[in-house]
């Protein structure tokens, strides 16, 4: 909390300058915890490339990848406080915040495929979602993939009761807490910084991930079997520091909201080629064992897992996973 508040006065200049119309540089700190050779870091790579063109360099866009400023539970506080300008948070990150109702993504199997995702996300629930972030001082700009994951773990999994009693890693949600009791195993809520060593001298016994994280942050290194569930979606979103945000000249919002608007179809566009490719040089590895799925497979890890909906409904809304389901033709 201190350094976050030390950042944030530091930042308090910037601010203003930002907020002023004078023809000052206005700097933009991107910070996130992936690497940068990520979906999500080389979107961030590629939004501070056409930001500072769009701008005819009025604006300097910095990226921290790999949780160089602020680990995942810090790195919201440290945006609200102004410390950094924009981040790239999964979108569990908005349920401990107070917007829960983020935590649909969470649901396992909630979308069929990619066309069913981006009804949601480039339709009316996606912009409705994003508008619950601004009495926060958050403004969201866009959706970003990451994919659909996997299962790991140091034991063979192939089906849903492979990971009774294992200590398996989630972000902060309860919506993933109650995926992992539905399959018998014991949530550990723990920072993706640290999740590797975690793995490694057997704090937790595996995890969830997209198959670019898991390769980015060498944990098929420390996992011997994973199972190609696809059971969850991961994926982030884009948010400013709406104070900083609002106080933007219109003519640099604008091409900002441009170089945004290229860099997601960029993310989005590469997400599964690097899942993909991911996926090939782990197997190529031989240090992982990876499973795939029959439908016989995973019908019995969708039925393990239905329950999920009607525990969180509630908490997620029954009103908004009607929407969902109607959306994505569920």
């Amino acid at each position: 909390m201190r350094k976050i508040a030390t950042l944030a006065l530091a930042c308090v200049f910037a601010g203003l300058a930002a907020g002023s119309a004078a023809a000052q540089d206005i700097v933009i700190k991107f910070s996130h915890v992936v690497a940068p050779d990520t979906p999500k870091g080389k979107g961030a790579d590629r939004f501070k490339e056409l930001a500072e063109k769009y701008t005819n360099g009025k604006v300097k866009v910095e990226v921290y990848p790999n949780s160089q400023l602020y680990k995942d539970k810090e790195e919201l506080e440290a945006l609200q406080l102004g410390a950094v300008q924009m981040l790239a948070p999964s979108l569990a990150k908005f349920g401990p915040l107070g917007a829960k109702e983020f935590e649909l993504f969470d649901l396992p199997y909630i979308f069929p495929d990619t066309n069913a995702l981006r009804a949601v996300t480039n339709g009316p629930i996606g912009k409705a979602l994003f508008q619950k972030l601004e009495t926060k001082g958050i403004v969201g700009l866009a959706y970003w993939d990451n994919g659909f994951k996997i299962m790991s773990a140091n034991k063979a999994i192939t089906k849903p009761e492979d990971l009774r009693g294992l200590k398996v890693r989630i972000q902060s949600s309860q919506v993933l807490a109650a995926q992992m009791k539905a399959l018998g195993a014991l949530p550990q809520v723990m920072a993706f910084s640290e999740v590797y060593q975690a793995l490694q001298t057997g704090v937790v016994d595996g995890t969830e991930n997209p198959p670019s994280n898991m390769y980015t942050q060498k944990m098929h290194e420390v996992q011997k079997y994973a199972a190609l569930t696809n059971h969850g979606y991961l994926g982030y979103a884009v948010i400013v520091n709406k104070k900083f945000w609002d106080g933007l000249p219109p003519d640099t919002r604008a091409a900002l909201e441009k170089a945004m608007k290229e860099a997601t179809t960029y993310a989005n566009t590469i997400a599964q080629a690097e899942n993909d490719s991911a996926l090939e040089a782990m197997k190529k590895s031989g240090k992982t064992t990876f499973y795939t799925l029959t439908d016989a497979d995973r019908a019995a890890w969708m039925t393990a897992l239905k329950p999920v909906h009607q525990e969180m409904a509630s908490r997620i809304g029954k009103d908004l996973l009607e929407k969902i389901y109607a959306t994505t033709k569920r």
